[in-house]
């Protein structure tokens, strides 16, 4: 809890794709989301265990990017405290009413302090949970989102604004010999992460991820997809990471927006939990074991979009030395 407002966890994202069709191929019939409804615009999905209507939107659009990143609240009072404190801080809320955005009550975007667009809510309309529908896995058995991951040109400023006016914990952080922090894991529901900032160029997106049951499913995932062609699609991994324990694998959808899947880490709600220090220059903290992460993997992110005005958001050099070696989670 946070003040007089309560976030509960990552809630869900907006992509832009440039093919429906394509991307339909890869995330239902590749990775296994549920499509709970779709139009000429947007392919709305979900996972499995999810009985939102759904936690990934893939928009159409002439060129990829991220629209926004969501985060649920507990209650409609909860939103409007959180907007208040937010005005309070010199930002500037746009509201959306129920209607504007589909299977939305009321909800509503500003940009944090690194320029990110973030969205809260608190309702959305439910469906059928297909946790028991086994006759419905496939692919990547895909459960339920988990976290993003985001690039900003400043960690400490990001890291000081979650945890102090949102009430973000911190789970995990990286730190140079300076202490100061390279990177930073923050959750508000009891796992590692809802949201993870990196040093780097940004704001971007490094990823989604998501959360599947166990290693043998994300096993599954690359056997799928080499089957469907996909095979090059497959960025990173299978591996795990020091940093969360997470047994991970990292895929490019055909716009190369990034998605990782995700299993394995750990409990983080007791009330004297402390945060796991990793120093910069550990290389179990991003690799505990598995191969090399590819160039593009340090150097690609996914640009953020000013809903208002269709253009990308302007993105910063990072504040420190980005000579250093880069490992995100």
């Amino acid at each position: 809890m946070s003040g007089n407002f309560n976030i509960t966890r990552a809630a869900r994202a907006i992509v832009r794709v440039t093919d429906l069709n394509a991307a339909r191929d890869f995330y239902v019939n590749g990775l296994g989301f549920i499509e709970t409804e779709s139009d000429d615009t947007f392919i709305y999905l979900r996972g499995l265990e999810e009985r939102g209507h759904h936690s990934y939107v893939l928009k159409k659009a002439d060129q990829p990017g991220v629209e926004v990143i969501s985060y649920k609240v507990t209650t409609e009072e909860d939103l409007d405290n959180l907007a208040d404190k937010l005005m309070e801080k010199g930002m500037q809320p746009k509201w959306f009413e129920k209607g504007s955005q589909r299977a939305l009550d009321r909800s509503f975007r500003v940009q944090d302090v690194s320029g990110i667009p973030v969205e809260f809510f608190c309702t959305m309309d439910t469906v059928e949970r297909m946790l028991q529908r086994y006759d419905q896995y496939k692919g990547s058995k895909m459960q339920r989102i988990d976290h993003f991951n985001c690039m900003v040109p400043d960690v400490e400023k990001a890291y000081d604004f979650y945890i102090k006016e949102l009430g973000y914990a911190c789970s995990e952080y990286t730190a140079t010999k300076d202490e100061d922090i390279w990177a930073a894991w923050l959750h508000r529901k009891p796992t590692v992460h809802d949201v993870a900032f990196m040093n780097g160029k940004g704001p971007r997106l490094h990823h989604v991820g998501f959360w599947l049951n166990d290693p043998m499913s994300i096993i599954d995932t690359c056997d799928v997809l080499a089957s469907l062609g996909y095979g090059d699609n497959i960025e990173r991994g299978p591996g795990r990471h020091g940093l969360s324990n997470a047994f991970f694998l990292y895929l490019r959808d055909p716009d190369g927006n990034r998605v990782e899947l995700y299993t394995g880490d750990y409990f983080t709600g007791d009330s004297d939990f402390e945060p796991i220090r990793w120093d910069l220059d550990d290389p179990q903290r991003a690799t505990f074991w598995g191969h090399k992460a590819p160039d593009s993997w340090f150097n690609e992110a996914m640009e953020f979009v000013d809903s208002n005005t269709g253009e990308r958001i302007t993105v910063e050099d990072a504040k420190l030395d980005q000579r250093k070696p880069n490992f995100i989670v």
